[in-house]
């Protein structure tokens, strides 16, 4: 633990670097907060919280630049942290303006992450922690072709042609799907395998066929996210070097990016931050992440994300991530027909 005095000095470093991007001289320090004490007694501090590791200088008497230890600590003495009401109304409003379709809140999102902290930002789809079937619809295209149209929770529509061995009417095929419909309603394909219920050929052959559709989904790696801000993260300093520019690009062009980025066991609920060689990933040890989960737990949910160098605006991350979590949550819970939880819900 440090002492306030310390602590103090600590985050005014890091606070002045993160928006000035340029070392802090214990000058600046003692204008930024009145402190009642002499730049000698600020660059003895200063001397202590380098030899402690939380920040870093090029020699004894430059300015202080923070260390990941630096922010880390930073992070962790934030506290509850909420955008103003003034933009929370705003976003609000945003929401209400676009239309009602997932893909859209999902792009609109990523612009309002970005924007909020100036980084890049990544927002994917929600994933289904499992895929279950809501309700099914047959179309006759030809005597023994037909369509499948299979809903899945959460608005997931999936196509797909079957051929029958024999002619199939639509008024057969419609009774046939309202079968179906009433036998397998909210079930997981595991469930769709197990139920005993007594089946023609046909209904046989269209169970397997739904079960195979359901799996796959199930099966399936996050789809392309929706990303912006990249534009705002090549405007900060640390990207003037055309080197650290390139690497940026190398980041975004793999598919993996969400792998990368996503640090083991993310929670459902709550923000995590990873700065920079807390990252596992050598790739992205340069830059810091800010990620959590929205949706609904036990149904789906997917991830907001922002990636941007170590020199991060933190308090605004965390909150525009915490704030944009509990509208998609909200909208996500429209979806199922059910309530994300409450955040103070165990």
């Amino acid at each position: 633990m440090l002492s306030i005095r310390t602590e103090t000095i600590l985050k005014s470093i890091v606070g002045q670097y993160i928006v000035r991007a340029i070392p802090v001289a214990s000058q600046s320090i003692v204008s930024d907060h009145e402190l009642k004490v002499s730049p000698a007694t600020i660059r003895n501090e200063m001397a202590n919280l380098e030899q402690e590791g939380y920040i870093r200088r090029q020699h004894h008497s430059a300015g202080s630049i923070p260390s990941d230890k630096g922010y880390r600590y930073y992070v962790e003495s934030l506290g509850e942290i909420e955008l103003p009401l003034t933009e929370q109304r705003m976003i609000s409003h945003l929401f209400h303006q676009v239309e009602g379709e997932l893909e859209e809140w999902l792009r609109l999102t990523a612009k309002l992450i970005a924007q909020l902290a100036q980084n890049m930002a990544i927002v994917t789809l929600p994933k289904p922690v499992n895929c279950r079937f809501q309700y099914l619809e047959l179309v006759a295209l030809q005597d023994s072709l037909a369509l499948i149209v299979l809903v899945l929770r959460g608005a997931r529509i999936k196509q797909q042609l079957i051929t029958f061995d024999q002619s199939m009417s639509q008024p057969e095929l419609t009774t046939i799907a309202n079968k179906l419909n009433t036998a397998y309603s909210g079930l997981t394909c595991s469930q769709i395998l197990a139920k005993e219920i007594e089946l023609s050929p046909v209904e046989k052959q269209l169970t397997d066929c739904l079960v195979k559709i359901m799996q796959v989904e199930c099966e399936q790696d996050y789809e392309e996210p929706y990303l912006d801000g990249l534009h705002l993260m090549f405007n900060q300093p640390e990207f003037a070097n055309s080197q650290r520019l390139q690497s940026l690009m190398e980041l975004i062009d793999q598919r993996s990016i969400l792998r990368i980025i996503a640090p083991e066991g993310l929670a459902n609920q709550g923000i995590q931050v990873v700065i920079g060689r807390e990252n596992k990933a050598a790739v992205i040890q340069d830059y810091s992440v800010v990620i959590g989960r929205y949706g609904l737990p036990n149904e789906a949910t997917g991830t907001i994300s922002i990636i941007g160098p170590t020199r991060m605006p933190y308090a605004r991350a965390i909150s525009a991530i915490s704030y944009l979590s509990s509208i998609l949550s909200s909208l996500a819970g429209e979806l199922y027909g059910e309530e994300p939880p409450h955040p103070d819900d165990s």
